[in-house]
């Protein structure tokens, strides 16, 4: 199972860090965003990454190298400008060879077990879901959600069906590349059309975590994981 990492944003709201370092390359806990993804990936099993990358993303590649330091091969898709997540994903497909693959956004933080998605990818290849996403608990920046969940369901509904409970996508899920096929490689692209399409096809499985997510897009965030991460303990 290959897995990728989105980095391609600009990081408008993370200014004035943004404007001279990528967003996933930013500092936390002592190391960038994005390596703390890449030693998840590497703990759990993962062996070949591809990150895609538009703003200042020489230095992505510069800092990463080839991802040997972390037992991962990596491999880029270098846009001119950003295609937004499913443009993003339409240009690197061939990258999947057709099978399930995990998606991560490089500028969250989260203690999510990414051994989880061989599981999820699995049920994905021998039924007609598309998705499983990772959702999170709805946060004070975004109180109202992004989908739906109900109890003893595992099919994720609009975030206005009856008697859901809406839930904020977490940056983190397993997807096929059918859901994205369809799309022009090299254009722009949004997902959630294509997730909301998917959704009311009830297609879309949907897993809630309760542990720590972080969606790292302003710098009261960015401190705010700074002092997460130093309260834990070293072994952690």
């Amino acid at each position: 199972m290959r897995a990728m990492i989105l980095a391609a944003g600009r990081g408008e709201r993370m200014r004035p860090l943004t404007d001279t370092c990528p967003k996933p390359l930013i500092p936390a806990g002592g190391q960038p965003l994005i390596v703390w993804h890449l030693r998840a990936l590497a703990k759990a099993g993962f062996r070949e990454v591809i990150i895609n990358h538009a703003w200042l993303g020489e230095q992505i590649e510069s800092t990463l190298g080839d991802g040997s330091q972390w037992g991962l091969h990596l491999s880029y898709s270098p846009e001119p400008s950003a295609l937004e997540t499913a443009g993003g994903i339409a240009k690197a497909l061939d990258f999947f060879q057709g099978q399930p693959f995990l998606l991560m956004n490089g500028d969250i933080w989260s203690d999510w077990n990414l051994a989880q998605a061989f599981a999820m990818a699995e049920r994905l290849h021998t039924g007609p879901e598309l998705a499983w996403l990772v959702l999170a608990p709805n946060p004070p920046h975004h109180p109202d959600g992004d989908f739906g969940m109900l109890d003893g369901q595992a099919h994720l509904c609009a975030k206005t069906c009856a008697n859901a409970q809406s839930a904020t996508l977490s940056g983190i899920g397993v997807y096929k590349p059918e859901l994205f096929a369809q799309l022009p490689k090299g254009q722009p692209a949004k997902a959630a059309p294509l997730l909301h399409a998917a959704i009311a096809r009830k297609q879309v499985l949907g897993t809630l975590h309760a542990g720590f997510w972080m969606d790292i897009g302003t710098p009261e965030r960015l401190a705010q994981l700074n002092q997460y991460l130093e309260s834990r303990a070293p072994s952690q």
